[in-house]
């Protein structure tokens, strides 16, 4: 009896290691899935269950299926980490995400000090990386851009296209809205063009009759938002109502639908900037064909969660292991990876090589990348 329950016992425990190596590999997806800003959430939640459907039907990464599961952090430091921290607990190793800066840098924190490989395919503050760098965490990188990237591709344009204008500078006080603004008008200014105006204001305000005003009165041809679409979309509104006109441009985060919607006329003319449209990539066509299938437009960042997704497949191949420390390595070692977006590389510190960018305008509720 003692031997036949011994026996028993060790088929339990064989079979417990067979069904753990043939474990599903699971992937949190973590973003404003609700909340004002929740159309990027279901960007990152449609990408990356495209992606993840993708790699499973050719066969998933050395035989194991990917799984996600999707967290929901409403673009807010504070649930942030709590969500990194449920992650790390059920011993979650990679991670789809975040979304806004202000989310990602605190929770950032959690996934370093787990050993947890979390890959933003959205946030642009420089901090993200650069203290990851600093302070030896080799599992935190992005697949998306910086600001001071971007304001050094937009700065300079702004202060030649606008040269003796009158532009003013806004942010929403948050990682990335602020962040994006200064490396803007940092550039700017190097290229010889000096804001009359640097003013915050606070996210989730709706009523800008005051700044409205102040602007007007300070006959302002440009302005340039560090933001979000809800407040970007309410300031066109409310001036157009004052009778107020001025050039607006925005980042990378009015890539959605949700802009006209709030903006509505006020916004045409809108300009932005974006990564160079991944929707066009020839790496991209059968990836946006099926999407647009399921009924879901691939704007925004949908197209880098999908890389994401992607990335850490073929990290946990080149690497041979789902150790993130090594899966990370792998990444960084300069191999170029093949993506929906176009084969990317990182650089030590987990960041993109060679980002490239264009200028979008808002036009009849569509957007499209200008001559320059």
């Amino acid at each position: 009896m003692l031997k036949s329950r011994y026996l028993a016992a060790l088929a339990g425990v064989l079979m417990c290691g067979s069904a753990a190596f043939a474990d599903d590999l699971t992937i949190a997806v973590a973003g404003p899935l609700t909340g004002p800003l929740a159309t990027i959430g279901d960007q990152f939640r449609q990408g990356a269950q495209a992606a993840a459907d993708a790699i499973n039907a050719k066969g998933g990464v050395a035989g194991r299926q990917i799984k996600l599961q999707f967290e929901d952090d409403q673009c807010d430091p504070k649930q942030a980490v709590s969500v990194a921290n449920r992650i790390a607990a059920a011993g979650i190793k990679f991670v789809d995400g975040h979304a806004c800066s202000g989310s990602s840098i605190p929770a950032s924190e959690v996934y370093a000090e787990n050993a947890v490989l979390m890959m933003s395919p959205a946030s642009s503050n420089p901090v993200l990386t650069d203290a990851a760098a600093e302070k030896g965490w080799p599992t935190i990188m992005r697949l998306y851009t910086r600001d001071d990237a971007q304001g050094a591709f937009i700065g300079p344009w702004i202060a030649k296209q606008y040269a003796g204008k009158k532009v003013a500078i806004l942010h929403d006080k948050t990682a990335y809205g602020q962040g994006v603004a200064d490396a803007v008008k940092s550039t700017m200014n190097a290229g010889g063009l000096n804001e009359v105006m640097y003013e915050g204001i606070n996210a989730g305000e709706k009523d800008f009759s005051a700044l409205v005003a102040k602007l007007k009165e300070a006959k302002v041809d440009v302005i340039y938002f560090g933001g979000y679409h809800p407040e970007a979309g309410l300031i066109l509104r409310q001036s157009a109502d004052a009778g107020f006109k001025f050039q607006l441009i925005m980042p990378d985060s009015i890539a959605s639908p949700e802009f006209w919607q709030v903006a509505g006329p006020a916004g045409e003319g809108t300009l932005f900037v974006f990564p160079s449209d991944p929707q066009s990539k020839p790496e991209a066509k059968e990836a946006v064909e099926k999407i647009k299938a399921g009924g879901f437009k691939p704007e925004g960042f949908t197209l880098f969660s999908y890389a994401v997704v992607q990335a850490i497949a073929e990290g946990v191949t080149r690497a041979g292991s789902d150790d993130p420390a090594k899966v990370a390595e792998a990444l960084k070692n300069g191999q170029p990876i093949g993506t929906v977006v176009g084969e990317v590389a990182f650089d030590e510190k987990g960041d993109l090589k060679n980002a490239k960018y264009d200028i979008n305008r808002w036009s009849n509720g569509a957007y499209a990348p200008i001559q320059q």
